[in-house]
């Protein structure tokens, strides 16, 4: 077209411009085509978790739950995942404020259940839980789960400073709140041997720390709650006999003054309860203390001297 006169040199050397920059924008686009794939496929998976909408609802107009004393009464509850399928049997039982509540049992017996219905992440069929007198379905959830403090069999922690992670129990919370938080749970001198003491970056959610010392960290982070009530779910299942120890006194430090629920397998952890409930199959089989139960020579006799006779026997093979 140029050389016949039906178009300036101009025109030309502009297309061919344009037509690289056309061309550079789909080279860039076909080359980032499996990226955006991805992107829409995660993009899909994280809005259908946005829409998610959640399996128990706070009621209309519900009132927040008051600051509790920590009185919990289980009236005749029962329970199930799945209709037909009983998980929890007519469950009765009061636990005053400042008590200690020892839950043990068969593996799948009901035991988390309790604690995954007190919380409320789960309805009742029958029956009602109070707390302070409050009907725990009556008031908004976060306002009583965050009166509560939960230290887990596995420790969760962020990858951020040992200081941040404290803090994230209450934000308000000032450093020597922390640090003094970190001694009550034994877990200030391994911080001091860290690298940057408190402002040490953790890894992978504290894969630089060892199991215990992740355990002593969580329990820090709920004395610096400080609830009002607080649920530990086989604390130290995962340690050795010398950081248990450790673990426990920082414990005891976390239960004073506080209505406290135990889950054990390992019955030494809850021979200080004031009160043990023995769950099988759903139902409670029997309730005491330590003493008592052990008098009984009943299920949880059979349950201790099972776990003592394992250790008797571990010794003699060694």
């Amino acid at each position: 077209m140029v050389m016949e006169g039906m178009a300036e040199i101009g025109t030309l050397i502009a297309f061919i411009g344009f037509s690289f920059s056309l061309l550079g924008a789909f080279t860039t686009i076909f080359s980032s085509y499996a990226q955006i794939l991805n992107a829409i496929v995660g993009a899909s998976r994280v809005f259908e978790v946005l829409d998610q909408k959640p399996g128990v609802d706070d009621r209309k107009n519900a009132p927040a739950m008051p600051a509790v004393d920590g009185d919990v009464i289980f009236d005749h509850v029962d329970f199930s995942y799945i209709p037909e399928r009983r998980i929890l049997t007519d469950n009765t039982f009061h636990a005053r404020p400042g008590q200690v509540f020892g839950l043990c049992g068969p593996t799948g017996a009901g035991k988390s259940t309790i604690i995954n219905i007190l919380t409320r992440y789960y309805d009742i069929e029958n029956g009602a839980i109070r707390i302070d007198g409050n009907d725990v379905r009556e008031v908004k959830q976060d306002t009583l789960r965050i009166q509560i403090a939960q230290v887990q069999q596995e420790p969760f922690l962020f990858s951020d400073t040992i200081m941040a992670n404290l803090k994230y129990a209450r934000e308000s919370a000032t450093d020597e709140e922390c640090v003094q938080a970190a001694q009550q749970a034994n877990a200030h001198d391994f911080i001091l041997q860290q690298p940057k003491g408190y402002h040490t970056i953790l890894v992978d959610g504290g894969t630089n720390l060892s199991q215990g010392q992740r355990q002593m960290l969580t329990i820090a982070r709920a004395i610096v709650a400080n609830p009002r009530m607080l649920i530990l779910d086989e604390a130290t299942s995962n340690v050795d006999t010398r950081t248990e120890k450790l673990i426990q006194e920082g414990l005891l430090a976390l239960q004073k003054d506080k209505t406290s629920f135990i889950i054990a397998h390992r019955l030494s952890t809850i021979q200080h309860a004031d009160q043990i409930l023995v769950i099988d199959k759903g139902a409670i089989v029997e309730r005491g203390s330590h003493t008592e139960l052990m008098m009984k020579k009943g299920f949880y006799f059979d349950l201790y001297m099972s776990q003592f006779r394992g250790k008797l026997s571990g010794i003699v093979m060694e």
